[in-house]
């Protein structure tokens, strides 16, 4: 059985329910926290402690061009995935701020840009292949990539545990990327597009067809 299948971390209930009576003696209105609150008591419940903690957290972006890029479902021009993989090493993009401001590691990982990039401090080079197929035209992935990109998500995270990390936050980018995501999540929840998703990048609500 691949490691995908196996059964997730059961919750503890018992923590969840620490964890709720803890928020309720907190010197606060209860439930002002909001969202907040509701993910912090779900955390504790996770981590099967009362009192949850981020303060071992992980970053990890995974980037790789989208070939449904083709159809012109993004303003920006694939190149761009490159350089944001740049900017994200150098400490420009948003994330590699909030990083910083946390003092938590950032691993950029190139699993498929459609050019090769030169070595780049900060970035693990595994591309699978030169970006993805056009999944408007054919399959964007061979099962060989798919378990090939699969299990390199499963290395990243097991480093992160390796290195006692409370949690593990993973990210992905890439020109398109949002297309390729929306169709995911159609396919998995039975829904359309409109449902889940806007304009996109550089288009507002005027421009839609």
């Amino acid at each position: 059985m691949s490691w995908y299948h196996a059964p997730a971390k059961t919750v503890s209930q018992a923590h969840l329910a620490e964890a709720q009576e803890r928020q309720s003696q907190l010197t606060k209105p209860q439930g002002s926290l909001g969202d907040l609150e509701r993910l912090a008591i779900q955390l504790a419940g996770l981590q099967h402690r009362a009192q949850p903690s981020c303060d071992q957290a992980q970053f990890t972006v995974f980037a790789a061009d989208h070939g449904v890029a083709n159809e012109g479902v993004s303003a920006f021009p694939q190149s761009v995935t490159g350089q944001m993989i740049q900017n994200f090493a150098s400490g420009g993009a948003a994330i590699a701020v909030l990083a910083k401001s946390l003092n938590c590691p950032l691993t950029v990982i190139n699993l498929g840009t459609i050019n090769e990039l030169p070595a780049i401090e900060g970035v693990e080079d595994k591309r699978i292949a030169a970006g993805t197929e056009n999944f408007s035209v054919k399959s964007a992935m061979s099962e060989s990539q798919l378990q090939q990109a699969l299990e390199i998500g499963q290395q990243s995270i097991q480093q992160a545990r390796q290195q006692n990390a409370d949690i593990w936050i993973g990210g992905e980018m890439g020109i398109a990327n949002t297309t390729s995501a929306t169709a995911l999540a159609c396919a998995h929840f039975n829904c359309a597009a409109a449902e889940i998703v806007g304009p996109g990048t550089g288009l507002d609500n005027a421009g839609q067809i």
